[in-house]
């Protein structure tokens, strides 16, 4: 790939992201181009789809498996939160914390593990982005296709004509460019997919000896880019409005079928999710926003950008789904109590090999929560900000090791003081 780096994206972390997406596209579309003779950009996304989403399969049966388990944890962690919920003193704050962790070790789970894969796609659709955007900067057989009539036009003299025509088909991120680089003349040929015939009309009409030329590298880059009844490189919304002008409804209909698509697989994805239990009304509602606002989003998201978005967006949903199904049927066949069992008794090995006593961890604050409740009527104003620190100082160092000392005096004074 030397040679074509000055038009890839500059930006921190979505740059680097970008290098390695376009990586893995520009291998892609040399072995789909060397074994079976095939260049096609969308094939080529297809397959970049599939294998994201294999290597991110840990991330996802960590979100699945969190997902299963929500539909069990969610009335326990409900009813700590209203034991809570009239108790805003530092002690019942640390001791709902505990007793929430004490909830999710017992379950194997993270309070993260359905957001990791989200922060991790994040960056992994805005680099892909950029790779669509600009494809002849990141795979080098599509940049091959340019080289030619891009030198000639440049040998011609015609920086000044393909600075206005990026004006004239609203390619406005390239105005102001330097066209004497041959690398911004190719970027802007390559955008030209989106503007139509006419904008290319146009380019034939200024180099005239150019001609056949420019036909050939307009019919050989939009064999690339079609993908079925779509071009990868152009959005849906304007092949919808240039079938319906041109009469191309087959067009049209492979434009539409892109966002509903992509709002039809995500709706199947959330209805495969496990399903949260009965009991908080908050969080159900959050569900049945999620489920209805998300497929709209990844319409319209599918929509308005590159239709190679909407083929990620798709081919992904339809990949997650089928990992999905074969997750949940794996989970369905475990034994989720034996899990727990497994899981406390790791929880408590690791809390003895920290120094802490061999107990639960909501075990512990439940007791230390009625011990200050109880005491506190008994206490003079000096006692109950000298247990108050000591319960502050108690939960801060909760998971510290070498502490087993202070914590056992503490827990001793509590009692001491209880039974006066």
């Amino acid at each position: 790939m030397t040679g074509i780096l000055l038009t890839q994206n500059g930006t921190p972390i979505i740059g680097d992201v970008a290098k390695l997406m376009g990586w893995i596209m520009n291998a892609l579309f040399n072995f789909l181009d060397g074994v079976f003779g095939i260049q096609n950009i969308g094939l080529c996304i297809i397959l970049f789809t599939i294998i994201i989403y294999l290597l991110m399969l840990p991330l996802t049966i960590k979100q699945q498996k969190f997902s299963k388990f929500s539909a069990k944890m969610n009335p326990e962690l409900t009813a700590i939160r209203k034991k809570y919920e009239n108790k805003k003193d530092e002690a019942s704050m640390m001791a709902m914390n505990e007793e929430t962790k004490a909830v999710y070790a017992k379950y194997g789970v993270s309070p993260t593990g359905s957001c990791v894969q989200l922060l991790i796609q994040m960056p992994i659709l805005l680099a892909l982005y950029q790779v669509i955007m600009r494809v002849p900067a990141y795979v080098s057989g599509v940049k091959e296709v340019f080289t030619e009539l891009s030198s000639q036009i440049l040998a011609a003299g015609g920086s000044d004509f393909m600075q206005e025509l990026a004006k004239n088909g609203a390619m406005n991120a390239y105005v102001g460019k330097d066209f004497a680089q041959q690398n911004t003349i190719i970027d802007v040929l390559y955008r030209l997919q989106e503007t139509g015939k006419a904008t290319w009309q146009m380019l034939a009409d200024h180099f005239p000896e150019m001609d056949s030329l420019i036909d050939t590298t307009h019919a050989s880059i939009n064999h690339m880019n079609d993908f079925i009844l779509i071009n990868i490189s152009n959005s849906p919304m304007n092949m919808i409005k240039a079938g319906i002008s041109t009469g191309a409804f087959l067009m049209v209909l492979g434009a539409i079928l892109v966002p509903v698509l992509a709002a039809l697989t995500q709706w199947l994805n959330f209805k495969m999710m496990p399903q949260q239990s009965a009991g908080d009304s908050n969080m159900d509602n959050t569900m049945k926003s999620m489920n209805m606002m998300m497929p709209l989003m990844s319409a319209w998201f599918c929509l308005t950008l590159p239709a190679g978005m909407g083929l990620y967006w798709i081919m992904g949903a339809v990949v997650r789904g089928i990992q999905q199904w074969a997750i949940n049927k794996h989970l369905d066949k475990l034994d989720i109590d034996a899990i727990m069992k497994a899981n406390m008794e790791k929880n408590i090995r690791l809390r003895e090999k920290n120094g802490l006593p061999p107990q639960k961890v909501n075990d512990i604050a439940k007791t230390n929560v009625k011990a200050i409740d109880k005491t506190k009527k008994h206490m003079t104003e000096e006692e109950r900000k000298e247990a108050m620190e000591a319960s502050t100082n108690y939960y801060k160092n909760a998971d510290k090791p070498g502490s087993l000392a202070s914590k056992a005096a503490m827990v001793a004074k509590y009692n001491e003081k209880s039974k006066k």
